[in-house]
């Protein structure tokens, strides 16, 4: 999310970084930058001003320019701003309240209404609350159908009715809920226009039968800056506690992000950022401003990874393979836990100091997926012992995974570098240290400088030495090269 913000903020931090001291003049000049980055990003243009205004401010002050070193005082003060522009702390979803609390999902059609319905109600069900979801969405065909097919996949039940006016179906539904002792509902509407006031007055009489204590506002973060016109004219007609950001993960720009809660005064309480029930995160705004700034997100990577990754089954799977005894499928394991934490190009997003291009992300997956097809070939066996597999064995495994045989051997042959290398390391004698043990993973990228990553090493190919043609031949002693003169006379 936000390449392309992020990689234009990157270039004019390293071109203020690079530089001993600074003037007043050289923090316009990369002002202006910044400023063209943000319009490119579709930022809105209010917000755009009062940002840069906040950021001149600081950035001009004597502490910061006659500071040791100015660059990074000014990159500080850049996301110190933007942390603003964003909102100052996470604003969660209410969980405790008048039972049953409800939440009323409202916003434009296809701003993706029904599919954040279901997460919020995954999202209450990981607190252990029995959720209801309401499908009030009778203007739009199939979103009736949609919003059922989505609560049987996250377990939740979904209210129906045949009435014609979505008023009496949710009051219905409350009492349903009430009378069922549901913790939570989650009442999904139909789109509407904030410019239709007939639609408006209809939301307004929802709102008054659920008594939400959540009024949510679906916002797809790719409409840029024209999310403040919607939120606008929403408030004008309805009360709004918050602001969801969906599809979150396509937006390479960033304006819905930054400009909504800043023209609006309205937080962005949560973010869409894929499309299973899961995919959806409280929304904190350090964390979006790191990532912004190309700066990661660490939180949130050890968050994800520990909702993937089970404690005890890591530590367990550690001591193996300090111990040597890591196998195949521990590493099956591995790739199922890290597809849990979502896209790779995003969990390297996180990194900090990790610039990886699209395609470079996709080279590592597709290695990724080609190396767990050919472990899922495998017998239990011979994922156990790898030693077992001899020819016979890697022309079958080959053909099941719909690889060749070369690529067998070469996943073999990397997993038994790691294993060596661990050995090495558990019993202190590593050459080297830990520099080499990423590229000789099954799958997994190699070391390379400044800290991008390529596409794993292709198998059957020459990695180093000496060419046959350098090759010495080992010297002959010369006490047979004395009977060989012997034999000839």
């Amino acid at each position: 999310m936000f390449e392309s913000l992020t990689a234009r903020f990157e270039g004019v931090f390293d071109r203020i970084r690079g530089r001993g001291r600074l003037s007043e003049r050289d923090v316009d000049e990369a002002l202006a930058e910044v400023r063209v980055a943000l319009l490119e990003a579709d930022v809105n243009i209010e917000v755009v001003r009062s940002l840069l205004d906040r950021i001149r401010r600081r950035a001009v002050g004597a502490e910061v320019l006659r500071s040791v070193s100015p660059g990074h005082q000014v990159v500080k003060v850049v996301h110190d701003a933007m942390i603003e522009t964003l909102g100052t702390e996470a604003v969660p979803l209410e969980r405790a309240g008048t039972k049953p609390l409800t939440t009323l999902m409202v916003g434009l059609q296809g701003s993706g209404k029904t599919t954040s319905a279901a997460k919020v109600a995954r999202w209450h069900q990981r607190s252990g609350k029995r959720v209801l979801l309401v499908a009030a969405d009778l203007v739009r065909p199939g979103a009736v159908e949609q919003l059922r097919l989505l609560g049987e996949q996250i377990g939740a039940p979904v209210f129906t009715g045949r009435q014609r006016s979505p008023v009496t179906l949710v009051r219905n539904a409350m009492r349903h809920a009430r009378d069922a002792a549901f913790d939570v509902v989650v009442v999904d509407t139909a789109g509407r226009l904030q410019i239709d006031p007939g639609l408006m007055r209809e939301l307004a009489a929802i709102t008054r039968v659920a008594n939400p204590a959540e009024v949510l506002l679906v916002v797809d973060a790719l409409t840029g800056q024209e999310a403040v016109a919607v939120a606008r004219g929403f408030l004008l007609h309805t009360r709004l506690t918050g602001v969801l950001l969906s599809k979150l993960d396509s937006d390479a720009r960033g304006g819905a992000a930054i400009s909504v809660r800043e023209a609006t005064g309205c937080p962005i309480k949560l973010v869409g950022t894929g499309e299973r029930p899961d995919d959806l995160e409280v929304f904190h705004p350090e964390r979006m401003a790191s990532r912004i700034l190309g700066m990661g997100d660490v939180l949130t990577l050890v968050e994800k990874a520990e909702e993937a990754f089970d404690a005890e089954q890591a530590e367990q799977m550690a001591d193996r393979l300090l111990r040597a005894e890591f196998t195949l499928e521990d590493f099956l394991e591995q790739v199922r836990g890290l597809r849990k934490m979502g896209p790779l190009g995003e969990v390297l997003g996180m990194i900090p100091g990790t610039r990886s291009a699209p395609a470079d992300t996709q080279v590592v997956d597709r290695e990724i997926r080609r190396s767990e097809a050919i472990i899922r070939s495998m017998t239990p066996a011979e994922r156990a012992n790898p030693r077992v597999i001899n020819g016979s064995r890697r022309r079958r495994i080959a053909l099941g995974s719909g690889t060749s045989i070369q690529d067998v051997s070469g996943l073999l042959k990397q997993f038994n570098q790691v294993r060596s290398m661990m050995q090495s390391l558990s019993q202190g004698k590593a050459p080297g240290g830990l520099q080499g043990l990423a590229g000789g993973f099954p799958g997994m990228p190699g070391p390379v400088p400044g800290g991008r990553i390529t596409g794993a090493r292709p198998a059957g190919r020459r990695t180093g030495g000496a060419s046959r043609s350098a090759r010495k031949r080992p010297r002959t002693p010369k006490k047979l090269q004395k009977k060989k003169k012997k034999r000839k006379r």
